[in-house]
């Protein structure tokens, strides 16, 4: 099957491998082909139409192609003609198993002409059928033109029509955009340097296509990780190539002992977070080289597979889209390790939770602005007690280097600044593993999931601020204006419209009871324009942990202001029996009995 001399075909069917990689036009532009007589399956057009149609560059390519042998066909003696019936639905279904080859082989046994093909399973069945072929096999260059873009240093290469090419050089932390020339790239040329790529990675057994959907395709080259984006998409044609410039060992980060001990021994479920081109990918690397070095079996879940890994380390995609169906095969293969690179949808943060509860060990890539975002993300996507199974242990880079490495636990306690035994609740801590310094606490605030930061300065404001912001929601229903003032992390004071204290308070204090045992703080109501009433009678009876003042049952009902001489303490609604109870240590219970102390209690109606 040695390509012969095209001069000396009169009759040529050419299949979709040829005319999408543009072969003839370029016989026909050198004179090597001339005098002859194309004939076109009218099966091939079909399918170059439907790719595309799915904005796939191969259908666009082949029909561009066809275009261009046309006009050329012209000048050099040559008829380009379409034949054979339009392939059914079912057989264009069936292209992948072979049904269009075989109607385009059929096509050039009727005519009596050469099958001119690139493709060599195609030239192999056309010679068993008795068919006469011409393949072409696919010449790959040893340097393509994308390469003359990088440097040593250069880290990605960003080329889209219109625009002059830009690179990023350096090293992570230290990256500077360069712009590597004045002129805009045209549409002409960077198609040439795409299809110069794709023909590479058909060929190339280090190379494949990793992803093509519509405006749409992720190849991995060797090295190089291309990303191609076209209408619809992205408005204009864009090519980005990104390429690891370095592949450090873990001895290059000089780690402490006791981190390269848990990454290899203690911790099962690790976070490597960061910002985009921060050097996770480069450290995950290190982390994945450095298990496998010690007898681990350890593998990764890539998609894109970018990672430079040896091969004595498995790189798996999603089965058929999935990384469910993924998971079922690794759990057969039952690696030590697996690596997850690019930990981003909801559904990828379940699968790492899965296949960790499951007894993988985890190592999870994620994106975040800093160490603690990297558990934000998991909040809500799993519960919160699972969170401290699924991660203990949080190693966050920036510029190639590792600035903080965080343990989380879980226990019962009271969370820091709270101090009542009765708010003891299940708590996630997140501690620096350096110092073992407490710096978060992840608990269940109301009805949500908080991380509050944890510190002399830190915990007051993070627990007051919840707070507040959990009262005014809780309050906007009864009161949109309401003032929320929290006093510490037990007590606060909310002043809404004099009309609106009933509401508040509730039938016999129910409302708010209800609003503080779900907060865990206590709550005084207050009018935000208290007015100046006539003193009424009262007296004031203790009890255990309360104290009542009782007022005339003429007042039940109503509300009325307690003050301290001429200073204001708070307006409750007077019970059924003209009571109203307060607990001593209340902060108002406090201010009650301050008031009583000093024989200076008012009561007014």
């Amino acid at each position: 099957m040695n390509h012969k001399p095209p001069s000396t075909l009169t009759k040529i069917v050419p299949d979709t491998s040829v005319l999408i990689r543009g072969a003839l036009s370029r016989d026909i532009e050198s004179g090597k082909l001339k005098h002859a007589r194309i004939i076109i399956p009218k099966a091939v057009v079909d399918e170059l139409q439907s790719q595309a149609s799915r904005h796939r560059g191969i259908g666009v390519a082949g029909l561009e192609e066809i275009k261009k042998i046309r006009a050329l066909g012209v000048e050099h003696d040559i008829s380009v003609e379409f034949v054979g019936v339009r392939p059914t639905l079912e057989e264009i279904q069936l292209a992948k198993k072979g049904r269009i080859d075989a109607i385009i082989r059929d096509v050039a046994a009727k005519e009596n002409a050469t099958l001119v093909t690139a493709d060599y399973i195609q030239a192999l069945v056309a010679q068993a059928e008795g068919v006469a072929v011409d393949h072409i096999p696919q010449i790959i260059p040893e340097k393509i033109k994308l390469e003359d873009f990088f440097t040593k240093d250069t880290q990605s290469v960003h080329l889209k029509v219109g625009v002059p090419p830009m690179a990023k050089r350096g090293k992570p932390g230290a990256v500077e955009l360069v712009q590597l020339s004045k002129t805009p790239m045209e549409e002409g040329n960077l198609k040439a340097i795409i299809n110069e790529i794709g023909a590479k990675a058909r060929a190339d057994d280090d190379s494949f296509i990793e992803m093509e959907r519509g405006g749409a395709m992720v190849i991995q080259l060797g090295d190089f990780r291309v990303v191609v984006t076209r209408q619809p998409l992205s408005e204009a044609l864009e090519l980005t190539v990104v390429r690891p410039i370095a592949k450090p060992s873990l001895a290059d980060y000089h780690l402490t002992p006791e981190l390269r001990k848990r990454i290899g021994d203690v911790a099962q479920g690790t976070l490597i977070a960061g910002s985009p081109g921060a050097g996770k990918s480069s450290f995950a690397t290190a982390v994945a080289e450095e298990l496998a070095s010690h007898g681990k079996i350890v593998k990764t879940f890539e998609h894109p597979r970018d990672l430079q890994v040896g091969k004595d380390i498995t790189q798996y995609g999603p089965l058929e889209g999935n990384w469910e169906k993924t998971a079922d095969i690794l759990l057969l293969v039952r690696p030590d390790y697996t690596i997850f690179d690019e930990i981003r949808r909801t559904h990828d943060f379940r699968v790492f939770a899965d296949l960790r509860l499951a007894g993988v060990g985890m190592i999870g890539v994620i994106h975040a602005t800093d160490p603690v975002s990297a558990v934000q993300r998991f909040i809500g996507r799993i519960e919160l007690g699972i969170i401290p199974h699924v991660i203990d242990t949080i190693i966050y880079i920036d510029g190639g280097k590792v600035t903080k490495v965080y343990i989380l636990n879980f226990l019962v306690k009271v969370p820091s600044g709270m101090t009542e035994a009765d708010l003891a609740r299940p708590v996630v801590e997140v501690r620096d593993m350096e110092s073992n310094t407490l710096e978060y606490e992840i608990y269940t605030f109301g009805e949500e999931n908080v991380m509050v930061p944890v510190g002399k300065e830190k915990k007051k404001s993070g627990v007051q601020a919840l707070a507040a912001e959990r009262i005014a929601e809780e309050l906007e229903q009864y009161d949109r204006n309401a003032e929320v003032e929290v006093l510490d992390d037990h007590n606060a004071i909310v002043r809404v419209a004099n009309d609106r204290i009933g509401r508040v308070v509730g039938t016999k204090g129910s409302t708010i009871q209800a609003l503080e045992k779900r907060l865990g703080i206590h709550i005084s109501v207050e009018p935000k324009n208290p007015t100046l009433k006539a003193p009424i009678e009262f007296e004031v009876r203790e009890s255990g942990a309360y104290i009542s003042i009782l007022v005339d049952n003429e007042y039940s009902g109503r509300m009325i202001d307690v003050y301290h001489k001429d200073d204001y303490i708070f307006s409750p609604l007077v019970g059924g029996d003209g009571q109203i109870a307060i607990r001593k240590k209340s902060e108002t219970g406090k201010r009650v009995l301050r008031a009583l102390a000093s024989k200076k209690l008012r009561v007014l109606a």
